[in-house]
């Protein structure tokens, strides 16, 4: 054999070592955003479990604010679809949006809750209560710990799948679009304050 044969042999070898690497490091990189989303999964879950429980200790206290109980649940109910189809799709921007806007919606239906809340110390001083809304509490910290981790993936398997040379291969390997990000609208506001019925 030759060496210019030899030479030609190296570096087809050396490419498809290159290849292989870049198809295998793009797996990894996608199984990581899709472990992290499994986290936020699990605390969603957790959050959406524990919500009938609160709804439950305060219908005694609240008999006459029901639609603020049911919009809870109705916005609870909604969370956890969005979830099954980000579950099913995890990464996919519009399985992602409908996750990001469910949980948009629970997060006011819960703040009109809590705000209703307020005006009822006996219920606020309710051990059960106290302890519900301490595991919340906790539960809220957990998914914002594993929401940051999720985007920390999708952030480092976007930016890899969008370099030279893996945006060559990345669409012929199945990476054809970029993961999306998982948003919660955190900053809005009450538009209207809720009624307080005494």
């Amino acid at each position: 054999m030759s060496l210019s044969a030899l030479l030609w042999l190296a570096v087809l070898v050396a490419v498809a070592l290159c290849v292989v690497s870049l198809y295998n490091r793009l797996i990894i990189l996608r199984a990581r955003y899709r472990n992290a989303f499994a986290q936020i999964e699990v605390q969603l879950k957790r959050r959406y479990d524990l919500i009938p429980n609160l709804v439950e200790i305060a219908k005694g206290y609240l008999s006459h604010e029901r639609e603020t109980l049911e919009a809870v649940i109705q916005a609870r109910n909604g969370a956890v679809s969005g979830l099954d189809a980000a579950v099913a799709r995890p990464g996919d921007a519009a399985a992602i949006a409908h996750l990001s806007g469910a949980e948009s919606h629970l997060r006011e239906a819960l703040g009109r809750l809590n705000v209703t809340l307020e005006a009822y110390p006996d219920l606020q001083a309710a051990q059960n209560m106290q302890q519900l809304s301490d595991e919340l509490g906790t539960t809220e910290n957990r998914i914002a710990f594993a929401r940051q981790a999720y985007n920390d993936a999708v952030m480092e398997y976007n930016t890899y799948r969008q370099s030279f040379p893996p945006i060559v291969f990345a669409s012929a390997f199945g990476h054809a679009q970029d993961a999306a990000s998982l948003t919660f609208d955190e900053g809005k506001t009450l538009k209207v304050a809720p009624s307080i019925r005494f």
